[in-house]
């Protein structure tokens, strides 16, 4: 589609979640006519300010929605103890679906440790080892935000992903190593032939070149430069780094002059991942509820 001096087809990913969304808010006035409130639980340690935007972002999200939003914010001298403490409480408590912890927290503390205090149903970011294991099995349960997002973006915009190559560089356990799973399983929007490629492979762009579809997540900014990419192929652009609240994207926005389709700069996975957070929250309150 794309030659040089041409720009790709740009694939935002705000359609995208404003569908999924009215599909959450359908959901959530299901509920509440049934007689539940949906809750999704945010926990904040310290005090980030762009950490404690995002809670914002979140919480405002959640009130449009119709979703209840409790909200703990710990000091950022809190003990490890003080946060599973949270967290126990919010899983003893009923009326909780969803439990989002803001990351990053601070240095001190083991996010991971924490992860696998939380309840695996109440996790909403989809990250708990037990719910990386029903995804690694193909058993349902709450997908991690950021691949599902990835996956809904792609099918929205008509790309097809069947029996295509499909290229991640980054194999981290938010992004690359979950979306790969993802993308081979046997589904009209996977069903992939999937390769995971990263900065420790020397000769990496050997891989990305080759991709009818190329995932940038890696969290190394202009990393996926027009060299890097296949004339013609479909890039997305997974992984960013914050300066402050200035957003680095991995993909260069040059390589737009080489792709076929590209997500834009910002306004691409970010808000699929958002509405992701918010399905994976509705879906855990459909199960408390016995309606799924």
């Amino acid at each position: 589609m794309s030659s040089s001096g041409t720009t790709a087809r740009l694939l935002p990913g705000g359609p995208v979640a404003e569908r999924v969304l009215a599909e959450v808010a359908e959901d959530v006035a299901a509920l509440r006519a049934a007689g539940v409130t949906p809750a999704l639980a945010t926990v904040l340690v310290g005090d980030d300010d762009a950490s404690a935007g995002y809670i914002r972002i979140k919480q405002r999200q959640a009130a449009e929605l119709g979703f209840a939003s409790p909200h703990v914010h710990l000091p950022a001298s809190s003990a490890q103890a003080d946060l599973h403490r949270v967290l126990e409480d919010f899983n003893a408590d009923k009326d909780v679906h969803g439990v989002l912890v803001q990351y990053p927290i601070p240095g001190h503390l083991d996010y991971d440790r924490a992860l696998q205090v939380l309840d695996p149903d109440k996790d909403v970011d989809g990250l708990h080892p037990m719910n990386m294991g029903r995804l690694a099995l193909g058993l349902p349960g709450p997908l991690p935000c950021t691949p599902a997002g990835i996956e809904a973006l792609l099918a929205f915009h008509g790309v097809p992903v069947a029996g295509r190559e499909v290229v991640i560089l980054g194999r981290g356990a938010t992004l690359g190593r979950p979306l790969a799973m993802l993308l081979a399983q046997k589904r009209p929007t996977a069903n992939a032939a999937v390769t995971v490629v990263h900065t420790g492979v020397a000769d990496w762009p050997r891989y990305t070149r080759r991709a009818e579809i190329l995932i940038a997540a890696a969290g190394v900014p202009g990393i996926i430069q027009p060299e890097h990419v296949r004339p013609g192929a479909v890039v997305v652009g997974g992984g960013v780094r914050y300066e402050g609240r200035r957003l680095l994207p991995d993909v260069d926005e040059s390589c737009a002059e080489v792709a076929g389709a590209i997500t834009p700069r910002v306004g691409g996975v970010g808000p699929t991942t958002v509405a992701m957070l918010f399905r994976n929250a509705v879906l855990a309150a459909r199960r408390a509820a016995g309606l799924s």
